[in-house]
């Protein structure tokens, strides 16, 4: 199939003009990206620094959103505050403090979504929820910084129970955020289970492989 077919096929699963399409791109090369911005869209998801620096210097000239959705090392922030519209992945105050700082006076705001962890395993990132509002009510202080909701990355399964219950979770969570700050975007979803989080409430999925194809 070709990345048009693969493209349309994604947006007419989503089949909602009210949820965004995030087309991870990591790894993947510049004429795709090109390629897709050709057929509509806009929104692109990275997540190492300088392979995607050096896309966003390539592609300067166009109109692209480009988002920062890998983990986030404390050496990595100024790339992330200089060259990045939103970052998906924030888990602490700290990381926050050096974005805030590191933002150009000059830039728009940052788009930030704070990430939420769920299960207890050591080796998961994000913020438990309490954290998470805590951090919600104190986010005033960071003004070159704008909350816009909340994402997560839901341990894999093709069971869809499974799937609807840590869903909920996520949505129960981001409620909780729009009683504090008035936050507007739910990132869930990705090409395995995109449909369940669009029935859960999510605003924005995350799709590489079923819009690029597997990597060789």
């Amino acid at each position: 199939m070709s990345l048009e077919n693969r493209y349309f096929s994604v947006k007419n699963r989503i089949n909602n003009e009210s949820v965004n399409l995030l087309a991870v791109s990591k790894k993947q090369p510049i004429e795709k990206i090109s390629s897709l911005y050709n057929l509509g869209q806009r929104m692109f998801g990275e997540s190492y620094i300088q392979e995607a620096v050096t896309k966003i210097e390539s592609l300067e000239g166009l109109d692209i959103q480009w988002h920062f959705i890998g983990p986030i090392q404390s050496n990595k922030t100024k790339y992330i505050a200089k060259y990045f519209n939103w970052v998906q992945s924030v888990d602490s105050h700290k990381i926050l403090r050096r974005l805030n700082k590191q933002r150009n006076d000059c830039q728009s705001k940052l788009n930030v979504l704070l990430q939420l962890k769920e299960g207890e395993e050591e080796s998961k990132r994000g913020l438990h929820v309490d954290e998470l509002l805590d951090i919600c009510a104190s986010f005033k202080e960071y003004r070159k910084l704008k909350l816009r909701g909340l994402m997560s990355i839901p341990a894999p399964t093709s069971i869809r129970a499974e799937q609807l219950a840590q869903f909920k979770l996520c949505g129960n969570a981001f409620q909780a955020m729009q009683k504090i700050v008035p936050v507007d975007t739910l990132s869930i979803g990705m090409s395995n289970d995109l449909e369940t989080a669009i029935e859960c409430g999510s605003t924005m999925v995350r799709v590489g492989t079923d819009i690029f194809g597997k990597r060789v």
